[in-house]
C-alpha cells in the first residue's frame, strides 16, 4: 500500500514539474537559444519581441566559374534566398513560436540523402514591424559550406531582440539541398555578401514598397560568417586574398583567373571595401591553412573584427589557421576568443533531435556537435560576446569591460559569468 501511494507521488511530481531546460519566456520546451542555468549575463534576450520572414533575392548576371570551359566562362543569375529576423510586435493573442523547415545531408553525396526535418525558434512568422525611434543596424549572417540561412537560429533572433535587423544569406551551390563545386564558394562568398548589403540598402529606403522601408541602417552593418562565411567577411572587410588563392582558379583566356579582383594586388579591390560595414564577427574562417591569404592581405584587414576559434580545429586550423590570421591582422582592432579542446563548430545551432535518430551517417550529428563541449553553452557565451562586441561598435554601447578580461577564464572570473562556470576559455585582445 505504501509503496502504490508513492508511486503514486511520484507521477504527480513529475507532471506537475517543469522541464529542465524552460527558457526565460516561460515554455515548457528547451528551443534553440534558449539560457542554460549557467548563460553568461549578456545571453539573455532583450527587450524586442521577434518577427521573421522570409525573402529571394537575385543576383544577376555573375561568372559561372562551375562551368568555365576552355578559357570562357557564361554568366548566370544567382538565386539568394534570405531570412529576416526584426524587433516585432506580438498581438496578445499569438504566441512568439515558429517552425522553421530544415534538411540533413548533403546533396552531392549519394550515402547522405536530404532529409527534411523541422525545428522551433522564439519568433512570429511574418509579425508586424517595430520601427521604434529610429532605424536599426543591420547584421548580414553568411553560414559555412555546406549550411543554410537557418545554421545560427539561436544568434540571429537573440539578436534581433536586441534592436538589430538580422538578415541571413543561403549562399547558391554552398547549402545542404544544392551543393556545388567548391570554386563557386570561394568566388561568391565576398560578392553575395556586398550584393546583399546593397539590396538591403535599397529596399529600406524611404518610398521602398518592401517592409524595410525605414527599418534599418545600413550604413551601420555587421558582418558575421562562420567558417567559409569567415572566409568571405574578412575579404569584404579588407583582407584581400593573395595570389595563390587565386590559383584555385582555372585560368581565363588573357591568363586572369575569375578571384583576381578580390586579390589584394587587384587595383580594383581596394574601392570593394565598404566602409559601411562597421564590425566583423568571424567564426572559424577557413583558408589560412591554404595560402589564401599572405601578410600584405591581412594587413590590409582594418574594420574592428572578433575571431571566434576551436583549439583543436581540424577543418580551418588554429595555430597555423585561425589564429595565424588573428596575429597578421595588425591594422585592427581585433579579439580571439578560443574555445579550448572544441574543434570546428563553434558556431551553428545544437545537433537537432533528427540527427538522433539511429542508422543516419555520424556527420549529420556532427555537422554541429562538439566533441568536448555542450553546443547548448557555446550558443550561449556567443550570444553574450556578440552582444558585446556588436553593440560596442554598432550601438556604441559601454560593453568594453565585457571583452578585456584576462586572457585565461581561470585566472579570475571574467565579468558577466556566474560564480564556477569560466572555464576552458581564452581571450586574446590586440589593437592597430
Amino acid at each position: 500500500m505504501h509503496c502504490t501511494r508513492f508511486l503514486v507521488y511520484l507521477f504527480l511530481l513529475a507532471c506537475l514539474t517543469p522541464t529542465v531546460g524552460w527558457s526565460q519566456t516561460g515554455a515548457d520546451s528547451f528551443v534553440v537559444g534558449d539560457l542554460l542555468p549557467d548563460a553568461p549575463e549578456l545571453a539573455a534576450r532583450g527587450p524586442h519581441s521577434v518577427g521573421v520572414r522570409s525573402l529571394t533575392l537575385t543576383h544577376a548576371d555573375q561568372l559561372d566559374v562551375l562551368h568555365t570551359k576552355d578559357g570562357q566562362t557564361p554568366r548566370y543569375n544567382r538565386v539568394l534566398p534570405v531570412e529576416i529576423w526584426y524587433p516585432a510586435r506580438i498581438p496578445a493573442r499569438k504566441t512568439e513560436r515558429v517552425v522553421y523547415d530544415q534538411v540533413m545531408g548533403s546533396s552531392n553525396d549519394p550515402k547522405r540523402p536530404l532529409i527534411p526535418f523541422t525545428f522551433d525558434g522564439r519568433a512570429l512568422r511574418d509579425a508586424e514591424v517595430d520601427r521604434g525611434d529610429k532605424a536599426y543596424p543591420l547584421v548580414i549572417v553568411s553560414h559555412g559550406y555546406l549550411g543554410s540561412r537557418l545554421l545560427l537560429t539561436y544568434l540571429t533572433e537573440n539578436l534581433a531582440s536586441k534592436g538589430y535587423v538580422v538578415v541571413a544569406i543561403d549562399h547558391a551551390e554552398s547549402t545542404f539541398r544544392d551543393a556545388g563545386g567548391f570554386p563557386s564558394t570561394l568566388l561568391n562568398r565576398s560578392l553575395d555578401d556586398l550584393f546583399v548589403l546593397n539590396e538591403m540598402a535599397r529596399l529600406s529606403a524611404k518610398g521602398s514598397k518592401s517592409f524595410l522601408s525605414g527599418l534599418l541602417d545600413a550604413n551601420n552593418t555587421g558582418l558575421i560568417g562562420y567558417s567559409m562565411g569567415g572566409y568571405g567577411a574578412l575579404n569584404v572587410a579588407g583582407a584581400g586574398y593573395s595570389a595563390q588563392a587565386a590559383k584555385l582558379f582555372t585560368q581565363l583566356s588573357g591568363g586572369s583567373t575569375a578571384l583576381d579582383s578580390r586579390t589584394m594586388a587587384s587595383p580594383d579591390y581596394k574601392a570593394t571595401i565598404d566602409p559601411r560595414i562597421r564590425a566583423v564577427v568571424a567564426f572559424a574562417p577557413w583558408g589560412m591553412e591554404r595560402g589564401v591569404w599572405d601578410a600584405d592581405g591581412l594587413a590590409g584587414l582594418r574594420t574592428p573584427t572578433f575571431f571566434v576559434a576551436g583549439s583543436k580545429d581540424d577543418v580551418s586550423g588554429y595555430e597555423k589557421g585561425i589564429k595565424a590570421i588573428y596575429d597578421g591582422a595588425v591594422n585592427a582592432d581585433r579579439y580571439l576568443l578560443t574555445y579550448l579542446n572544441a574543434r570546428h563548430n563553434v558556431a551553428p545551432n545544437p545537433p537537432p533531435a533528427a540527427s538522433l535518430k539511429p542508422g543516419l551517417h555520424f556527420d549529420e550529428y556532427y555537422r554541429y556537435a562538439e566533441p568536448a563541449w555542450n553546443e547548448r553553452r557555446i550558443n550561449n557565451i556567443n550570444q553574450h560576446f556578440v552582444t558585446a562586441f556588436l553593440g560596442m561598435h554598432l550601438k556604441q554601447l559601454d560593453y568594453a569591460s565585457f571583452l578585456d578580461v584576462p586572457q585565461e577564464a581561470n585566472e579570475k572570473p571574467w565579468k558577466g559569468f556566474k560564480p564556477r562556470s569560466c572555464v576552458g576559455l581564452e581571450m586574446r585582445h590586440n589593437k592597430p
